[in-house]
């Protein structure tokens, strides 16, 4: 089935290509050049371990996911973020990391892009469904991008910067500064203007860090169980999506330089592996449904393509379309067609959680919220702990005015996600229903300082503080917590 996609809105400030040219290059400078710049950079050794130490990583991932909070759309969806988490962590055992807790991310864009970046960042386009076709071509990015992270290559560049040639502070701070102020690409001009050879050197040596990428991602699709072969049909995407677009290739390229030579060898590398499986998990295809309807110009659109390719008796994964069609129903507020569709579906599938959960959102709109909750309360039961159930669960209550039952579920979410800044801001909805003043403030708090705003969150746990007795417990919770808060800010 074929949706047109090309008039989805993406704002310049949101570019990704430009935030990731950035984070990739220059972002650990802010942090550690200025504190470096009057002693001697330490020794370096091994995979770029001298220069960049776990602590420094660490700040830098913190410091790039809220730029990415408050710069970047996201796609909050907890079943696009479930599944990618599954597959990202299906592959995490044959990886070579060290510290496998990542934190893992959904940008809002049609384009296709992915990205690792320090602090153990992994990152997607809701684009790179779209353009995917099979789940083989999906995982060879993300096998690509943990194999980055496995190597250490983002510090291996800085190191060969360092060794090249001695990095222009004043001029990587006023691009960074103009970037961030005008929201376009001039101050990645003004970064280039500085440092033309020394980026030109650290492309280079990028080249050879993809080529190491491909191989050990190669190498991680096929212990994992994935079809290798799936790289090099992705790259083959790639390059024709190049050059369709001629001077908009996609943002991916931008910081993964592709050549026919790179496509070649992968495809031969490929061709070494046996026994790799070609099947591709439902659970993919209906996801990508979901962001096909996200992504339509328009629902009705979406919702003819979806029945025109249900019509061709030919036409594979009808299961996946067939749910495609439901959730275009269901974003055009078609709820009845929407629900006769799950229904049938969960009859041929009945514990599969994406049915349960998208019938339960059906029911919502129909205004059945006894039959949703009821259907997600039996749905928790068999799989405690489930992300897009409880969130579901979360938004019913919400919408029944249960504040405190919302605020239960949402305080279990943000215990097993604590640093998914949407959850938070969704508690201190359902604390504020519920009259909890002392919950808002803390929610609010945890979510300020995900967001990068250490000072309004020192704020908010001072008021909480303030509603709190002496002598409970939860002072001393919240003490600490503001304690912490105050150590951030006086190191930063």
């Amino acid at each position: 089935m074929t949706l047109d996609f090309r008039n989805y809105p993406c704002s310049p400030r949101r570019s990704v290509a430009l935030v990731m040219a950035l984070i990739m290059l220059f972002a650990p400078l802010m942090g550690g050049l200025a504190r470096a710049q009057n002693r001697d950079l330490p020794a370096i050794g091994g995979l770029g371990g001298g220069l960049l130490s776990d602590q420094m990583e660490a700040e830098i991932g913190q410091q790039v996911m809220s730029s990415i909070r408050r710069s970047a759309s996201q796609i909050h969806d907890p079943l696009v973020n479930e599944y990618l988490t599954s597959m990202i962590y299906s592959l995490v055992p044959y990886t070579p990391l060290s510290n496998r807790e990542l934190t893992i991310v959904v940008i809002d864009d049609p384009g296709i892009n992915a990205f690792a970046v320090p602090g153990k960042i992994v990152g997607v386009n809701g684009g790179l469904f779209l353009n995917a076709k099979t789940e083989q071509q999906f995982g060879s990015v993300i096998a690509h991008e943990l194999a980055h992270l496995s190597q250490r290559h983002f510090a291996r560049r800085l190191e060969q910067q360092e060794r090249s040639a001695p990095l222009t502070a004043a001029g990587i701070i006023a691009g960074v500064v103009l970037a961030a102020v005008t929201g376009s690409e001039a101050g990645l001009a003004a970064i280039m203007g500085t440092q033309a050879m020394s980026v030109q050197n650290m492309l280079s040596y990028s080249r050879a860090h993809e080529q190491e990428a491909d191989r050990i991602g190669m190498e991680i699709m096929s212990d994992a169980g994935l079809n290798p072969a799936g790289m090099p049909e992705m790259f083959e995407i790639m390059m024709r999506q190049s050059r369709l677009q001629g001077n908009r290739p996609p943002e991916y390229l931008s910081t993964h330089p592709l050549t026919q030579s790179r496509v070649s060898d992968t495809r031969s590398r490929a061709d070494q592996f046996r026994g790799s499986s070609d099947g591709d998990s439902l659970e993919y295809h209906l996801v990508r449904s979901r962001l096909q309807v996200r992504y339509a110009r328009n629902k009705g659109e979406a919702i003819d393509a979806f029945s025109a390719y249900l019509e061709n008796p030919a036409a594979g994964r009808r299961e996946a379309a067939r749910y495609g069609l439901a959730v275009a129903l269901l974003a055009n507020e078609e709820a009845d067609r929407a629900r006769r569709i799950l229904e049938e579906l969960l009859d041929g599938n009945p514990h599969r959680i994406t049915y349960q959960v998208t019938l339960a959102e059906a029911l919502q709109l129909q205004g059945e919220l006894g039959q949703a909750r009821e259907l997600m309360k039996t749905a928790l039961r068999r799989n405690p702990g489930n992300y897009p159930i409880t969130d579901r669960l979360a938004h019913i209550e919400i919408e029944a005015s249960n504040g405190s039952q919302a605020a239960n579920y949402l305080t279990t979410l943000t215990r097993e996600h604590p640093r998914r800044a949407d959850l938070w801001l969704r508690l201190a909805e359902a604390e504020g229903m519920a009259r909890n003043i002392v919950g808002v403030h803390r929610a609010r708090a945890e979510y300020d300082i995900l967001m990068g705003d250490l000072e309004a969150a020192q704020r908010q746990l001072r008021q909480a503080q303030e509603r709190v007795p002496h002598s409970a417990p939860l002072r001393q919770v919240i003490s600490e917590r503001l304690a912490e808060v105050g150590r951030r800010l006086n190191r930063s």
